[in-house]
């Protein structure tokens, strides 16, 4: 596959994260100030944490649409790959924003399981319900884009926590219309925060991998590196090198020994060939050099 034809593809997907993004985007900010006015009003910080994760769901998103179309510039000048690494700084920031936002509200939440306050239950319910709503439909349209993305992965993750939280407020509101037990609302705020922040330590593990130039993960540069070492007529390979240029974008480079006397352009051909297929690697650059009595004979391929 040609490196044209995987930037055609490339292109083709991310316009379709684009709009993707986008109505996730619509969706959270049309609900977004009615959470914060009812939070406030009726005085629950399980919906007030909702709305404040919602704010930073419809951050995140923006930021992710904004990455995603950086991403599609084509490479010029310094920039040899483009801005597609754009998109893995755009997956980071959303996994701290999920990590600071679940450790405020666990301190929120312990603040009020000391101290109690009334909440009017009626209203968190109904706007919760509603919320759910809101949440899940974006989550729909996010999971209809290229999960594969750490970019829309990330905006994915945030909505889903949404998702959660509704319902966890939903719960709390319930059992304080049904018993008075004003405490179930800052213990749901305490049980959202808990997938929130096993999510945000998985994206910024995740995309830390790759800022690391870390073998993506499925891929072991061992396995690789004794495939192509296994091919005919290979005598060596070393300075084997495995990375992710961008989620979904694996490269490799290597420089390979051959014996004496074989084509060396072929061999690389063969070899790139064998890497894609097997491992799904498609951005290769090959030295070959051949075994030689007297010394080394440099052929460069890409």
């Amino acid at each position: 596959m040609t490196h044209d034809h995987h930037d055609h593809s490339h292109a083709v997907g991310a316009q379709t994260d684009l709009r993707m993004l986008a109505v996730a985007l619509g969706l959270n900010l049309a609900f977004l100030v009615v959470e914060i006015v009812v939070g406030i009003l009726a005085n629950s910080l399980a919906l007030l944490s909702d709305a404040a994760h919602m704010l930073t769901d419809a951050v995140a998103i923006g930021l992710a649409l904004v990455a995603a179309r950086l991403a599609l510039r084509r490479p010029a000048g310094s920039l040899t790959f483009g801005y597609k690494r754009a998109e893995i700084l755009s997956a980071q920031f959303n996994g701290l924003t999920l990590l600071i936002l679940g450790a405020f509200i666990v301190y929120g939440g312990i603040a009020r399981l000391i101290d109690p306050r009334d909440v009017d239950a009626g209203p968190v319910l109904a706007v919760a319900t509603a919320g759910l709503l809101v949440n899940t439909g974006a989550a729909w349209a996010l999971a209809r884009a290229n999960r594969e993305s750490l970019n829309v992965e990330g905006a994915f993750q945030h909505n889903l926590m949404d998702a959660y939280a509704s319902l966890g407020t939903m719960a709390a509101a319930l059992i304080i219309l049904t018993t008075g037990f004003d405490r179930a609302d800052p213990i749901a705020s305490l049980i959202i925060a808990v997938p929130m922040l096993l999510s945000g330590m998985r994206l910024v593990r995740r995309t830390t991998r790759v800022f690391l130039e870390a073998a993506p993960q499925g891929l072991d540069p061992a396995e690789i590196g004794a495939a192509m070492a296994g091919a005919p007529h290979v005598v060596e390979v070393h300075d084997l090198h495995v990375w992710e240029i961008t989620s979904g974008f694996p490269a490799l480079s290597a420089h390979v020994l051959v014996r004496e006397g074989c084509d060396c352009h072929e061999h690389r051909r063969k070899l790139e060939r064998m890497v894609h297929e097997r491992f799904g690697i498609e951005h290769t650059t090959l030295q070959v050099d051949h075994e030689h009595a007297g010394g080394l004979v440099h052929i460069q391929g890409t």
